[in-house]
């Protein structure tokens, strides 16, 4: 993440905390990353405490304050809990990325009731439940929330109703909380990156093979995946004084995939779950 530090000086969060959910890996840990390369205290929660030690050494690498707490966004109680842990630690949370997820290709004919409603729960609920534990500090900071959001959120696509509707769901409550809490001085965003190269969410979601992989990425108007520094670095942007007077803003980040639709995800799938299961429609 020292990429940022070409453009930013890498004390532009000096004492100032941001706690990231979801922050043990991936995208989230890129974002949690490109805030440490810039000064900040980092607090990160997830249900792995593997994962969050090993996310720690990195971002002490970067020459972070680091705080970790094992939480599920889903539990509200240990969720405050983690966030009191981080105001002890580091002191009160000025940027909030509202980041834990979980997503799987499910036909809706397909999808359980009980997978749908683990998606609403993590996504959707998770971050109500992290954006209301930690408005009394973003209130003393006068600081701002993230949330990540998807394509999936304004395009329809093919075996992700569940996390169409989540994704949806968080835009409409980032909305919210920026018109309700703009009187606090509280910001409220969001990313919506498109394919990201190198993450769980390609690995469950993205073509499996190199010809469905060239495909999908010639689709790209940009003609090429995205990366978790750029994810990180639009979360540094939104967070900084660079975008004090942007709130109830969706950024999407993704090269232009969304821009034609969800043509060619759906065939890609589709394709896929026909070499899977012959016979499927």
């Amino acid at each position: 993440m020292s990429e940022i530090r070409e453009f930013l000086p890498d004390d532009l969060f000096a004492g100032k905390t941001v706690l990231v959910t979801g922050g043990g890996s991936g995208i989230n840990l890129g974002v949690a990353k490109s805030f440490a390369a810039v000064g900040a205290g980092v607090a990160i929660c997830g249900r792995t405490a593997e994962r969050l030690e090993s996310a720690r050494v990195e971002l002490e690498g970067l020459g972070a304050r680091v705080s970790t707490a094992v939480a599920d966004v889903r539990e509200y109680d240990a969720l405050a809990a983690a966030f009191d842990k981080c105001r002890d630690e580091l002191g009160p949370i000025h940027t909030l990325v509202c980041g834990a997820a979980g997503n799987f290709l499910a036909p809706a004919e397909k999808l359980s009731a009980n997978g749908f409603k683990t998606v609403v729960d993590i996504d959707l609920n998770g971050s109500f439940n992290a954006a209301r534990a930690a408005f009394e500090q973003l209130r003393e900071t006068r600081g701002n929330l993230i949330f990540i959001s998807a394509g999936q959120a304004f395009v329809p696509h093919f075996a992700q109703a569940h996390c169409g509707a989540a994704k949806a769901g968080i835009d409409n409550l980032m909305q919210n909380l920026a018109l309700e809490w703009g009187r606090f001085g509280i910001r409220s965003n969001s990313i919506a990156p498109g394919p990201i190269e190198g993450t769980e969410g390609m690995k469950r979601l993205g073509p499996r093979d190199g010809g469905a992989h060239a495909a999908l990425k010639q689709a790209i108007p940009l003609g090429r995946y995205g990366t978790v520094a750029e994810i990180g670095q639009t979360a540094v942007f939104l967070a900084s004084p660079l975008a004090a007077y942007v709130t109830g803003t969706r950024v999407v980040v993704d090269g232009g995939m969304s821009l034609p639709g969800s043509g060619v995800f759906t065939q890609l799938v589709m394709s896929a779950m026909a070499a899977d299961s012959p016979g499927h429609p």
